[in-house]
Order: structure tokens, then C-alpha cells, then sequence
């Protein structure tokens, strides 16, 4: 679910007050995320305010008397703040109150980026205690380890990725995955006949009397996350709900907080709506009853896929679900394939994100998964990453976005496994699914949400170059040479010879020569314009149907002009011999 079904109340930024230490030293840095985003996305004429000089190129912040030195990016941008020469947050934000339109929510965007900040700072005041308690955890199946090293890394492209909209230091200790708490859920007794239910539930699942209620015939146990007890709850409007006083069921938040692992079971995730807002005041954590159903049917077409194709991809189990008609009633029960208890389950934002060595977690992985070779390792996601996506797309006309937290990887007896998850905001090329499902395809009544709906391939491109490239292939391949594992080049120069590879596969096929035309070959790759879509600019004005699919800017082609075309490092690259590779055998308890 990326948007809820009705505006929230727009929320009065509190005023700016003296930082702390911590937030005094990052200041700077929030205030070149920021002004790199504001840039980027072109927002209120900042790009004509720059000016070429002997010395480079320089901005000329609106109310800061010294310009801001720049220096190239190339990734989604030309330009990007030279680190260290940045301007504070707070002239960053006075800066954008003075170029924004009347309209635009400037507020909101300081409070969030106020708010992550100081969420930054307690992350890295609790980190070493987070990592100790790490130190001692299973990190095997699909659990919450990877989880809460990948909660710590910065959004690759968001600038306030920590901030949860009006949670305190209190509920971000209590429920966010960073800081890796466990808690007990809540639970609210629903009238039958305002339940719909798919499936069954587990064993585990509460009687009334677990939860503190009495028996009522007819009623259904609905989980509740803390964070919904007081004012959220209320507004759902479901005559007859009793809510239970006595928690029930241990779990830990995942990467996107919203879903936890039940502790006892962590083979089975609970997605559940919150009263909060990530990247962007307009995308507030609910769950909209409609995607629940969307995102089971994507789900099973995902499965017939993936059977068709050899099976090699590994897709969550996302049929079992229930709502009381509101998009704070409700919930969905994820169920991971069996077997996994044996590898290591990790999104791939965990990939670039330091381990408790300090080492970005791909090199340990490496040591058992590729003969100590990282970038071997990381050409093997990439050769299954492009190999999938593209099949998806021009055999079956189908886009996911599936982005660096909601795709993951399974490593273990059985090689490097893809794991789909959350599938409730693919888009879809009805015809060509149908065609290639010889028929056994829904139609398009069958999706609640029309957005997920297309007939252009151009459609499906930006969902791929958005998704998959930017975020899943060259975000984490800049991050690995930020770290030192290789330079930039030879990592860009992997993504672009895996996707060619995968391209190959279909040559003549004309959705896979739009693709070469619009991706390996473009000058330009479109970007999405996700602070000015999710926060400062209303759906009036942006047209955006969708808000997380909001194309307005775009970046120079960083998979051009790279030296050795075919040539990407390979060593130990291939997929066939995955099963030898893996070193580790889970212990025996």
C-alpha cells in the first residue's frame, strides 16, 4: 500500500530549536541529502541558480551570502553538493521557504527532516547495543537479523528516510527496526459480518480469552500494532469492536516496521497499518483494503512464473489476509517458502550495510558464498536480479517494485535464491500476461487499484529503471565503492554486462529492444521526483496518479561510457556452480 485512502491532516512543524551535539555535527549532512534531492528534482528553479566558474560549479543558495561548491554525481543527477562544503539543514529548509510556491508544504518537509535527523542521532547513540545484541542472535531464515543491519543504512535516494512522521524517541526505541525491539502485539475483537477473511490462520492464533475478552460468538481476533491503540483506532467506525487489555504474540519489526516477525514463528510476517507517515507526509502506512487482494493475485501469477520458468525464484505466500472494510482494520499473514531455515534470509539493502565486523555484510558473505570474492558475489545477484525482472517484463509484461527492501535474497545449501515479498504495487500488461499465460490470467476487473494496469511498455520501463536498476543494481553497486570494495567503474560496468546478458536472452523481441533503446543506450534515465510527490507539492498539481510513480526528473546514463563492454569481472560467476559455494552449514542446535 503506498497512499492512503483519504488525505492526512496537515501536521504545523514545530519550531527549530537549538541542536544538540550530535545533531549539530549532522547538520551538514542532512543538509546535503537534502539540497541533492532539491536539486535533482529541479524543485522550485534551484538548477538555474547555479553558475560555471574557474573554480567549478557553485550554487547560490537563496538567504546564504557563500555559495555552495558542487561537484559531478552522475548517478541521478549531474550535480551534487561537494561533501563537506554543504550548507546546514536549516539554511537548506529557510532556502526552500523562500523559492517554494504558496502552496507547497514546506512545513511538512522541515519537520521530517528535522525528525530524521534526530532520529539519526539516537540510532548512532544505540547502534553499539544494537550490534551486541546482534552479536548473540540467530542469523539464519527469515527472521529480523539482516533486517535491523539494513534499518541502519540511509535511503538512496530519499532524504529523510528515518523519520517517522510524530513518533517520539520513546516509540522509535519501542518499534523501529533499527533498534531491533521486540513487543507484543495488541488485539481488537471484530464483528463477523464486518470481517472479510482469506485462509487459515495458525495454530498460535489467540482465543478471545488470550487477549483479555470474553466470547462472543461470531467474532474475529484482528492484531493490532501498539502504535494504532489510541486515536488511529477510533476512526475506523467498526460499530461493536472490543479492544483486547492484555497483549498477545512476541514480534520484531522488519525493515519496513509495519511488518513484524512473529518471534516463535519467524517463517510467518504480520503486516499491519500504521498511523505513520515514510518518504513523504503522503505516505502514510495504512493498508488499504483493495491491496491486500491486489497483492495476493500478483502473488499467485509471481508462482505460476516462477513454476514456468524453472522455479528458481522463491515468492512469499501473501493469500492470507483479512480487513474490517478500513485501512486500519486489518492485516496480512506472510508466509516464507519452507526449507530456508538453513540460509541466510537478507533484503539486499542488507548487502551494503556494515556488519558487526564493520565491513559491509557482502564481504563476510563472501567468505563462504564466493571464495572470499565480493564482487564475484555481487555479480551473481545481479546475473539473477536481470535475469528475472527482464523475463517478467518482455515475456510476461510484468514490472515489480520490488525494491531494496522488499526484494531479498536467500543464500544457503541451495546457491543465491531470489525471495519476492509485497507485491501489491507491480504494474501489469494484461494482454501480454494473458498471452503468455496462455489465458489462465485475471482480467482487469479482478484489481481493486487500475493504477497496477497498463498497455504501454514505456509504463513497465520506468517501474524497471526506477526499481530495479536504480535502486536494486547501481544504488548498492556506488555503495560497495563508497566502501571500498571495488571502484565505481568496474561495479557500474557488472550492472551494465548483466543486464545486457539478460537483454540477449531476447533479442528481436520488441519489448526487449525498447528496453536497450530506453536503458543501455539512452543519454538519460528517468528518475522519480519523491520529495516533491510525497510531501511538498499536492496530487492537484504534480498529476501524479500515483505518488511512488511520479517521473519528474531525470539523470545522466551512468551505464555509458564505461570502459570493457562484455568484460565485467566474472571470477567464480557461475550460477550452475552456486551449490559448491556456500561453506557454512547452519549448526545443528
Amino acid at each position: 500500500m503506498t497512499e492512503p485512502p483519504t488525505p492526512m491532516p496537515r501536521m504545523d512543524a514545530p519550531p527549530a530549536s537549538a541542536p544538540s551535539g550530535g545533531e549539530a555535527a549532522g547538520s551538514e549532512v542532512a543538509g546535503r541529502r537534502l539540497l541533492d534531492a532539491l536539486l535533482r528534482e529541479g524543485y522550485g528553479g534551484l538548477r538555474q541558480r547555479v553558475v560555471y566558474g574557474p573554480t567549478g560549479p557553485r550554487l547560490y543558495l537563496p538567504g546564504r551570502a557563500a555559495p555552495v561548491s558542487l561537484e559531478p554525481d552522475g548517478f541521478l543527477a549531474e550535480l551534487r553538493v561537494r561533501p563537506g562544503c554543504g550548507p546546514a539543514l536549516e539554511e537548506v529548509l529557510a532556502a526552500a521557504a523562500e523559492v517554494a510556491a504558496v502552496e507547497d508544504d514546506v512545513t511538512a518537509l522541515a519537520r521530517e527532516c528535522r525528525e530524521s535527523l534526530r532520529a539519526d542521532v539516537l540510532y548512532l547513540a544505540h547502534r553499539p547495543a544494537v550490534l551486541g545484541r546482534l552479536a548473540a542472535a540467530d542469523p539464519y531464515g527469515p527472521g529480523t537479523y539482516h533486517e535491523a543491519l539494513a534499518a541502519g543504512v540511509d535511503h538512496p535516494v530519499y532524504p529523510a528516510a528515518r523519520c517517522r512522521l510524530g513518533l517520539t524517541e520513546e516509540q522509535l526505541l519501542a518499534y523501529a527496526p533499527e533498534f531491533r525491539p521486540s513487543f507484543a502485539l495488541r488485539w481488537v475483537a471484530v464483528p463477523g459480518a464486518a470481517v472479510r477473511r482469506t485462509g487459515d490462520r495458525p495454530r498460535w492464533w489467540p482465543r478471545p480469552a488470550a487477549v483479555g475478552l470474553t466470547e462472543a460468538s461470531g467474532d474475529e481476533l484482528l492484531p493490532v500494532h501498539p502504535l494504532m491503540l489510541d486515536g488511529p483506532l477510533r476512526e475506523a467506525s467498526v460499530a461493536g469492536i472490543r479492544v483486547g487489555p492484555e497483549p498477545y504474540l512476541c514480534v520484531t519489526p522488519t525493515l519496513s516496521m509495519r511488518t513484524v516477525a512473529v518471534t516463535t514463528d519467524p517463517s510467518v510476517h504480520l503486516k499491519l497499518p500504521l498511523p505513520v507517515s515514510t518518504l513523504g507526509l503522503r505516505n502514510v502506512r495504512s493498508l488499504v483494503p483493495g491491496t491486500l487482494a491486489d497483492g495476493a493475485l500478483v502473488a499467485d501469477l509471481l508462482e505460476r512464473v516462477s513454476a514456468a520458468e524453472g522455479g528458481t525464484v522463491l515468492i512469499a505466500d501473501e493469500s492470507r489476509y483479512a480487513h474490517a472494510g478500513h485501512a486500519y482494520l486489518g492485516y496480512l499473514l506472510r508466509c516464507f517458502p519452507s526449507g530456508l531455515d538453513r540460509d541466510l534470509v537478507l533484503p539486499v539493502a542488507a548487502l551494503t550495510a556494515p556488519a558487526p565486523s564493520g565491513r559491509p555484510l557482502i564481504t563476510e558473505l563472501a567468505a563462504e558464498a564466493a571464495d572470499g570474492d565480493p564482487v564475484a558475489l555481487f555479480g551473481r545477484y545481479l546475473r539473477a536480479l536481470f535475469e528475472w525482472n527482464v523475463t517478467l517484463l518482455v515475456k510476461y509484461g510484468i514490472a515489480l517494485e520490488a525494491h531494496q527492501q522488499n526484494l531479498m535474497l536467500a543464500l544457503g545449501p541451495y546457491g543465491l535464491r531470489l525471495l519476492v515479498k509485497d507485491n501489491d504495487g507491480a504494474m501489469l500488461h494484461l494482454p501480454r500476461l494473458y498471452a503468455a499465460l496462455r489465458g489462465r490470467a485475471p482480467g482487469a476487473a479482478a484489481f481493486a487499484d487500475q493504477r497496477l494496469l497498463t498497455t504501454d511498455d514505456h509504463d513497465l520501463v520506468n517501474v524497471f529503471v526506477t526499481i530495479t536498476l536504480h535502486l536494486c543494481a547501481a544504488a548498492p553497486a556506488i555503495a560497495l565503492a563508497e566502501a571500498g570494495v571495488a571502484d565505481r567503474g568496474t561495479l557500474l560496468a557488472l550492472v551494465r554486462d548483466r543486464l545486457a546478458e539478460a537483454l540477449d536472452r531476447y533479442t528481436g523481441e520488441p519489448a526487449a529492444e525498447l528496453m536497450r533503446r530506453l536503458v543501455l543506450d539512452a543519454d538519460r534515465l528517468p528518475g522519480k521526483s519523491m520529495v516533491t510527490a510525497g510531501t511538498l507539492v499536492d496530487k492537484s498539481r504534480t498529476r501524479a496518479r500515483d505518488i511512488n510513480k511520479y517521473y519528474g526528473t531525470s539523470g545522466p546514463n551512468y551505464l555509458r561510457g564505461l570502459p570493457g563492454a562484455g568484460n565485467g569481472p566474472d571470477a567464480g560467476d557461475d550460477i550452475g556452480q552456486e551449490e559448491n559455494t556456500w561453506n557454512r552449514a547452519r549448526p545443528t542446535p
